[in-house]
This record gives C-alpha cells, structure tokens and sequence, in this order.
C-alpha cells in the first residue's frame, strides 16, 4: 500500500461483476427447480457453482495483485475498513432477526398461546412450557440437545481458536512469520475441528434425538441458528486459509495488513455469536 499516494484508487472496467450476475442467475434458476422436483435444477445449481468459483478466484486474484503492486493508498485502505465494518453490522442484524425469532416464540407467541382463554376455548390441554411441540399436536416428540459434551468441547475449540488468530496478528505486526503462519494453521484447524463436531451433532439430532427442522419452533430456530453459525465458520475458515497462503507467499507487512484484519474481524464476530448462542440454545 502507497500510505503517501496522491490519488484514490479507482479500478478500471471488470468482466467480473457481469460474470457473478450470471452466476447469481443460474444459482437461483437451479435451486428454484431443484426444490420443485426438475431435472435440470441440480445440473444450473452446479453451474452457477462452477461460474462462482471462477468469478471469486479471478476476481480476488486481481485484487491481490493491485494490492501487492501498491495501487492502494491510505484512502481507500479507510474504505475498505468502512466497507467491512459496514459488513459485520449487517451480519449482526441477520443474527439479531433469529435470535429475535426466538425470543418472540418463547417469550411471548409460548405465554400467550397458554393463556386463560386459550386453554378455555381453544387448547385445554396445552402447557406453555418450552421446548414445546406446539397445541396441534401435528409435531412428533423429540429431545433437545443439551450442552454437554459437544456444545461445550465446540465453545472451548472457538474460543482458543479466536486465541491463536489473535497470536497470529501480534506475530505479523512483530514481523514473526513463522509464528504467523502457524497461528493462522492453528486458527483453521480448529475451525475445522469445530464444523466435524457440528456435522455430528446434527447427525445425532436426526438419529437419535428425533429433533428436525419440522420439529417445530425449537428445531426451526435451533436448525436455523446453528446452521447458519456454521455456515459462518466455513466462510471464515475459507477466508483465514486463503490469508495463511497469501502469508506464505510473503504478501503483508507489520504497516499494511488489512486483508488479514478484515478476515480476524469476521472470525472474532463468528465466536460472539457463538457464545450467544451457546448461552441461549444449549443452556436456557
């Protein structure tokens, strides 16, 4: 980065957002028939993937060379911190809104369902407790998971994880690239780790617990909060591996490194909402 450039960066024409368009399409063309039973909706899905992959792969690729080339000055290294911090709080409303879910059927849609004039006149036999199967009763019993062991063994592996990231980013300000590469090699393994342990988890759930999306309230906002969590844990694991390549090739420098910043920021927003969800889902 050109800390001292006189001018804002501005990039020239791009055939890769009319290329990701296109892969938008598809994607939604694909996954649009696939749910309603069409042939071709698994074959678009896959194209819009493999349109994607190259879209993301071209495109960051160009970046990192106008970055490494110092094209980028102060200015738009101001830009891109606005940009990703804009990012995280649009990330942190897409929480909000299931965690807010949660909140509204446990704590007001469960009482008032239970209430003195629905038990009279509607559900007699109801009892607002939760987790609750519903007054229908169309939802087929299960077993909530609890917060031992895995839960909590997943808790420990990301809050250590959010340790040696943070090891990582003291070593590359120290200019330290051997403890820089393996913190970050540490950070992505426990990321791993923790998604293997998730993917048992819901396998247990199915199996043994009987606890589904259909499972009412508790499986929708349970399935939907921890899967998209872990869907979070991908992508940061995916942009941590990407950043430990780029600092094995000697890309970075203790004065310029936001690429790696922006990754950590995502990966410490992905351990919050963890705890959060560790308190609300698995203990309360």
């Amino acid at each position: 980065m050109r800390a001292n450039a006189p001018y804002y960066f501005v990039p020239g024409l791009s055939q890769w957002p009319v290329l990701g368009a296109v892969a938008m399409f598809f994607f939604v063309l694909g996954m649009s028939q696939w749910v309603n039973g069409e042939a071709s909706g698994p074959y678009l899905f896959a194209l819009s993937m493999a349109i994607l992959i190259y879209v993301l792969t071209g495109w960051f690729k160009h970046v990192v060379g106008e970055s490494e080339s110092g094209q980028y000055s102060a200015r738009v290294d101001v830009s891109f911190r606005w940009s990703m911090g804009w990012f995280i709080f649009s990330e942190v409303m897409f929480f909000a809104a299931f965690f807010g879910a949660l909140f509204y059927a446990r704590q007001i849609a469960l009482p008032w369902l239970g209430d003195i004039d629905n038990k009279a006149f509607l559900w007699p036999d109801f009892t607002a407790n939760w987790p609750n199967t519903g007054p229908a009763g169309i939802v087929d019993s299960f077993q909530t998971m609890g917060p031992w062991p895995i839960p909590t063994i997943n808790t420990a592996l990301l809050l250590t994880s959010g340790l040696t990231l943070t090891w990582a980013h003291h070593a590359l300000i120290a200019n330290k690239r051997s403890q820089l590469i393996w913190g970050l090699a540490l950070t992505v393994l426990l990321g791993a780790v923790f998604m293997g342990f998730q993917v048992y988890e819901y396998v247990h759930a199915y199996r043994d617990l009987n606890l589904k999306m259909t499972s009412g309230i508790f499986g929708s906002t349970f399935f939907m909060l921890t899967g998209f969590h872990g869907f979070h844990v991908t992508i940061g694991a995916i942009m941590l591996f990407f950043i430990m390549i780029r600092c094995i090739k000697g890309h970075f420098t203790p004065d310029s490194h936001f690429a790696f910043e922006a990754a950590a920021w995502y990966w410490h927003f992905v351990d919050v909402v963890w705890l959060g969800l560790y308190v609300v889902v698995y203990w309360l």
